[in-house]
């Protein structure tokens, strides 16, 4: 296996971290992403940056000019990218309505458009080596929108939305793009539950107003009884790395609690799917 270049957001902890590691005791050259390195990241950074084959890189990924210097200092140091991991992402939870619109900024900030800050920085270079590996992290919540999880699914669907049409428009560009959906795991943004902003309007939900913490607890209890490994996302990135180029399914679900109903949405959808982009007159993007 050759020594890839590889890009991962949101290394500070869980999958990121994970993947981080998988990647570099596997030889290849890793760039590792989180923000605040020199305050309260600064201990995750140094214990991460001092990995063989690992560089840690201070990105906030909510301002343009600094994702464009990030990748562009991993061009000019290694001549290349070659897999971009599209990790970083955070939740709020609550009834629909208590979100306010600077909530559903920033969450779409995060979870959508800095995903495309580093896909629009990286696809140039990609295509100009005519390859590339794109893994966008998204959830089970990308495919069903849960009651209380309303935006933040939302949000999920709106990076399953662009990484499924990119997928096919930069396929015969020797580029792959792939989606992995991660169910409950116990990782740091699970163990840190937050709430939108606009608390007002429970009132009005009545006992309604109790089911998002309700639902929360509900996700620990199966967490708990479980005990699913998160190591199984960064080893799901993994397999998607080493696969052939081409052969990379488009959807990958890692979930050992509830991943049967979303392997079955996604089954159910990619037949119907290629019929329409057939219909559409775009068949051939589908070989």
């Amino acid at each position: 296996m050759s020594k890839k270049v590889v890009l991962i957001t949101g290394t500070n902890s869980g999958f990121g971290w994970l993947t981080a590691h998988s990647m570099a005791a596997l030889g290849h050259q890793v760039y590792a992403t989180m923000r605040d390195t020199q305050g309260k990241n600064s201990e995750k950074a140094t214990t991460l940056g001092a990995l063989e084959n690992v560089t840690v890189l201070d990105v906030t990924l909510t301002d343009d000019e600094s994702v464009k210097q990030a990748v562009d200092r991993i061009i000019a140091e290694q001549g290349k990218i070659d897999v971009l991991v599209n990790n970083a992402g955070f939740s709020l939870n609550g009834v629909a309505e208590s979100f306010t619109t600077a909530d559903i900024k920033a969450i779409f900030d995060v979870n959508v458009f800095a995903p495309w800050r580093f896909i629009k920085q990286v696809l140039p270079a990609m295509r100009k080596q005519a390859d590339g590996l794109i893994i966008n992290v998204t959830s089970g919540f990308g495919r069903v929108s849960f009651p209380f999880a309303t935006i933040y699914a939302g949000s999920k669907f709106g990076l399953e939305g662009v990484s499924e049409g990119l997928h096919y428009e930069v396929k015969r560009l020797g580029i792959d793009v792939a989606i992995l959906e991660p169910g409950a795991f116990p990782t740091e943004m699970n163990q840190k539950t937050q709430y939108a902003s606009d608390q007002s309007v429970f009132e009005g939900y009545g006992a309604i107003a109790d089911m998002p913490g309700k639902m929360i607890t509900a996700i620990g209890g199966l967490i708990q009884s479980h005990n699913p490994d998160p190591q199984m996302v960064a080893d799901a990135i993994v397999k998607l790395i080493n696969t052939e180029k081409g052969k990379r399914p488009l959807r990958t679900v890692v979930d050992p609690i509830t991943g049967k109903y979303i392997n079955a949405a996604n089954e159910a959808v990619s037949d119907q799917f290629g019929r329409g982009l057939t219909l559409f007159g775009m068949g051939e993007l589908l070989t």
